[in-house]
Order: C-alpha cells, then structure tokens, then sequence
C-alpha cells in the first residue's frame, strides 16, 4: 500500500487500539504514523488519535487510529468512541502476562460496544524482549484461533510488524466492506468519527506521568 493525499479518500475506516496500559499501545502508533519510537512515553490520558492514508484494492483509504487510555479509570470515558470503529488492536506485553489474560475482558467489552462486524487482530507487542518473554506465541495463537480473531507479534521499538499489522487489518476490512452491516458502519464513521474530535487531557500529576504507554 502506498502513501497518499491524506485529505483525498473514498474510505474512512476508524480503528482502535486497546489493551492494558504500558503494552505499548502509544508507541505501536508513533511507530506506524511516524516511524518514531519514545523510550519514556507517557501513559495515554483519554483518547487521541492520528490518520494515516493509503491505495488499497484502487481505493484511498483513510485509517484514523484511536489510541485509547487503557487505565481503569478511564474505562467510562473510553467506552464513547468504540462508535463507528470498523477494526480493533487489542494489545498485550508479552513480557506482562497479566497483559495476556487481561485481553480476554478488553474483547468482551469490545463485544459489547462495538458493530458485530468488527475486524479484530491481537497484537503481542515488545518481542524484542525475547528474554524476558512470559507469553508463549503458541499459546496466544490457540486462544486467538477459539475466538476467531487474527493474531501477530509486533516490536515498536525496532519496528517488526507493525506495517504488516496495519495492512491486515485494512485488508481484511476490505474483504468484509461488502457486507450490508460493514458498510453501514463504515457511513457512519465517514460521516460521524470527523465530527467527533477526542478530547485530550493533560496528566496534572506525577502519578499520571509515570510509565510507558
């Protein structure tokens, strides 16, 4: 897929990233929009978001990726803006198993607030921590195959992945637009998710600003 004019497009499909806070849900982003990577980023506080535009099947596409808190307490604000997603991250630590067992709540809830239709990859971010690994790929594999979702690792510090990631689940949207429900969500987001800008709050204590997202 190739990069085009961000304001030109026939498709806007919205995806979100959820997961734990600290799986690296916020540098997965920098590193796909940017090819950036922050050592000590800062946890997500609310939603934001960045697009990102693309030629896939001869048509323009354009993916606003939501990047969204993933503290609890943020869980209420979070809710909102499942609205109109056509495609979902739910991110994990493979060296934070809790992280692991933890998707199995984020897919429910994704279940609950999201269009039936969704297309849903889970992502095994941080596989350049090989030796610290708490998660086997077997394993997350299996579980992903039972609850018939896609699957990759990923690292956004040295950038596996992540490119390959996104354009799965572009594609794969693709290949279910042709449903009555799919398209009807994706109306929506083009002619909602724009209107509905996320707020962004600023952390205003040290507590807040600890960790990496």
């Amino acid at each position: 897929m190739s990069r085009t004019n961000d304001e030109d497009y026939d498709y806007l499909f919205k995806i979100v990233l959820i997961g734990d806070s600290g799986v690296g849900k916020t540098n997965i982003l920098k590193r796909f929009i940017n090819n950036e990577f922050q050592l000590e980023s800062k946890p997500t506080i609310g939603v934001e978001f960045a697009t990102k535009t693309f030629q896939q099947q001869g048509k323009s596409v354009k993916c606003q990726i939501w990047d969204t808190a993933g503290q609890e307490r943020f869980r209420a604000i979070t809710n909102a803006y499942y609205r109109g997603a056509v495609g979902a991250f739910i991110c994990y630590d493979i060296t934070r198993e809790i992280t692991f067992k933890n998707t199995e709540k984020w897919l429910s809830e994704l279940k609950e607030h999201a269009d039936g239709n969704i297309v849903i990859i889970m992502i095994g971010n941080k596989i350049d921590a090989v030796d610290s690994r708490a998660v086997r790929t077997d394993e997350a594999q299996d579980y992903c195959e039972s609850q018939k979702i896609g699957f990759i690792e990923t690292s956004a510090l040295d950038g596996t992945n992540i490119d390959v990631a996104f354009n799965k689940i572009v594609a794969n949207i693709f290949n279910t637009i042709g449903s009555k429900n799919i398209k009807k969500v994706v109306q929506m987001a083009t002619e909602q998710v724009l209107l509905e800008k996320p707020k962004v709050t600023q952390s205003k204590s040290k507590k807040n600003r600890e960790g990496c997202c």
